[in-house]
């Protein structure tokens, strides 16, 4: 019983071998070097533990896939796990073609297509916003003339906020569609959207043998597309028990993901992680969802929740171990309040980072720079500069303690400005 993992994020947050405990078998790591030394590691000399740990220059080639198929041979692979978006059908292809147990293609591509996760999602009486698959400009021009601005440009299978244009003029519209439609032929891999005004929530949870055993709604204080702009504090926070949007928000999840996983799906234990918007009228509208953990520190905000870390326990149900404090039909309820706080890389040297906070109440702080290091703008909505996680008592509580680490961490980081592309 041995265990695959595409790994596309730094290694620090994801110590495998230790969620994986009583595993008889072995975890056997390939590793993205980008997303390494991106978070300000250095790639291991060594194999850190695991039974084989293979770091890729490129792991998009296609020689990563012919790698991992050789290596789940070699190791009698079990389980394939990958928590990255990226990562997520590639995943799913091994698994047919060894034949293992877990999601095939065609089960997780209703969570990787927008176009037919929407399409479901819609059949199963769940609010979606108005959209279309434009195949040329004229075609989405048509749909802004039926909808009007702001429009939302997305990649149909994108992740990460990459390729997103929210388009508020006439002039950025004519722009964008210069851009996209260059004239060599008829697209099928652009969403747009009407815009949906309002703030953005996200559950994240944890499905077993089927069933949703713990999820729970957040709601994002900042514009998740801004993420170029915008260099933070970005605070994210858990809604209290008794916020009426809580039980909305686990409902609609519930309903979305009975509608994406009918039909004898072999998608049975996963994460998840589910934006909505809630709009100034009171509706709530399905973004998108995705059937692996939420990044940045999600992951670590569930455990403060429930003192289970949901990249463990999705890593423990995806290899089929034991989930302690699961089970016996009701979800956990949340120990106390929670949120996160990010910053964004902008371009230029750092002079200068904030010493890490002691405060109790401080559940974990990482740096993802070091002084005299030379960083671009972000480029993704994953590229942080810092991240914190912190509790309270209470939704506000722990709002008032995020906006005031926020600022300190801002105030102690010194980005020396430079050209950008500079060395």
């Amino acid at each position: 019983m041995s265990v695959l993992v595409l790994h596309r994020n730094p290694l620090e947050p994801f110590p495998y071998r230790e969620w994986l405990t009583g595993l008889e078998g072995d975890v056997v790591l390939l590793a993205d070097r980008g997303k390494i030394l991106a978070a300000g590691e250095e790639p291991p000399a060594g194999d850190l533990g695991y039974a084989h740990l293979e770091v890729f220059d490129d792991f998009d080639a296609p020689g990563v896939l012919e790698r991992a198929l050789e290596l789940a041979v070699r190791h009698r692979v079990t389980s394939v796990i990958a928590f990255h978006e990226a990562d997520v059908a590639r995943a799913a292809w091994l698994r047919e073609r060894l034949g293992l147990a877990g999601a095939w293609p065609r089960d997780v591509l209703p969570f990787r297509d927008k176009l037919l996760m929407k399409r479901l999602a819609a059949e199963h009486g769940v609010e979606v916003a108005p959209h279309t698959v434009p195949a040329t400009a004229g075609a989405a021009r048509a749909f802004a003339d039926a909808h009007g601005l702001p429009l939302v440009f997305k990649e149909r299978d994108g992740f990460n906020a990459i390729g997103l244009r929210v388009v508020r003029e006439e002039a950025e519209l004519a722009d964008c569609l210069a851009a996209l439609f260059t004239g060599a032929g008829p697209r099928e891999d652009v969403l747009l959207e009407a815009f949906v005004p309002g703030r953005m929530c996200h559950v994240d949870g944890l499905v077993v043998d089927g069933r949703v055993a713990a999820a729970w709604p957040s709601q994002y204080q900042y514009d998740l597309s801004s993420f170029g702009a915008d260099p933070g504090p970005r605070v994210d926070l858990t809604l209290d028990e008794d916020d009426p949007l809580t039980p909305r928000l686990l409902e609609l999840t519930d309903r979305t993901l009975a509608a994406l996983t009918g039909g004898g799906s072999r998608l049975r234990d996963h994460a998840f992680h589910a934006e909505i918007f809630h709009t100034p009228d009171d509706r709530l509208v399905l973004c998108e969802i995705a059937c692996r953990p939420g990044g940045a520190k999600i992951r670590e905000v569930f455990e403060v929740l429930f003192g289970m870390h949901l990249g463990a326990y999705a890593s423990r149900a995806e290899a089929g171990l034991p989930l302690a404090g699961l089970g016996g039909g009701e979800r956990p309820r949340p120990r106390a309040m929670a949120g996160q706080v990010l910053t964004m890389k902008r371009p230029g040297r750092v002079r200068a980072v904030p010493e890490a906070p002691d405060e109790p109440w401080v559940e974990g702080f990482w740096l993802y720079v070091r002084p005299g290091q030379v960083i671009p703008r972000a480029a993704t909505s994953s590229d942080f500069l810092s991240a914190a996680v912190a509790s309270g008592s209470s939704r506000a509580e722990a709002e008032r303690r995020l906006r005031a680490l926020g600022d300190r961490v801002l105030a102690g980081t010194v980005v020396e400005a430079a050209l950008e592309g500079a060395s």
